[in-house]
């Protein structure tokens, strides 16, 4: 069966955005111990399609062992995102080979984007970057990954066999197989093993 529809993951994938989102989340985390804001980093860097909703709190509750409101949550994650608003809208960290690919084919697939990335934050910074025309639709967290691919499929009454998934990240891929798509792995070789196609290269890039 023919594929129709591309769900893209952003960071890693779109955007590389990995050392600019870990320097934010040290900048809005400077006044606590450097310690255990690496092991935050290490936790954002394993789990790059969770939000920052959910790393907040896991910082709080699992290495700082407090507990965090939902409004602190937001308080730290509007500063967040008031960084990266200002630092990811620079052409400079657009992952070319992959926009030479979605420009180019933008035509021939309905492209969506589901991201881990605050969604108003994300639909800013596509639109700033000159991405948004291509896509069909673009959206991001709060809403868990897993619901958003859930919810777009339903939403659009698509084919799960007509629809693959492209991501850089373990919760990618467990978004695709909860809602039995076919998972596309890049730039993250571990992804390998669990991958159904893995991507070296958009430059080569044959979909099947």
């Amino acid at each position: 069966m023919k594929i129709k529809n591309i769900l893209w993951d952003f960071d890693g994938v779109i955007l590389d955005s990995m050392k600019v989102r870990d320097w934010g989340f040290r900048e809005i985390f400077e006044h606590f111990d450097k310690e255990k804001v690496d092991k935050l980093i290490d936790y954002h860097r394993v789990n790059g399609g969770l939000s920052r909703y959910v790393k907040i709190r896991y910082f709080y509750e699992s290495i700082l062992n407090k507990n965090i409101s939902d409004e602190e949550v937001l308080v730290h994650a509007t500063a967040f995102s008031d960084l990266m608003r200002s630092e990811l809208t620079d052409k400079k960290n657009l992952i070319k080979e992959t926009v030479d690919f979605i420009e180019a084919n933008h035509s021939n697939y309905n492209f969506h984007i589901v991201s881990g990335s605050d969604q108003e934050e994300l639909r800013f910074i596509c639109k700033e970057l000159g991405l948004a025309v291509y896509f069909n639709s673009i959206h991001g967290s709060p809403t868990p990954k897993n619901k958003l691919v859930s919810d777009l499929m339903f939403e659009n009454k698509y084919d799960s066999n007509e629809t693959i998934l492209i991501g850089d990240s373990i919760n990618d891929y467990e978004a695709a197989v909860a809602n039995s798509l076919t998972f596309y792995g890049f730039n993250n070789t571990s992804l390998k093993s669990v991958s159904d196609s893995y991507i070296n290269s958009f430059e080569r890039l044959v979909i099947q």
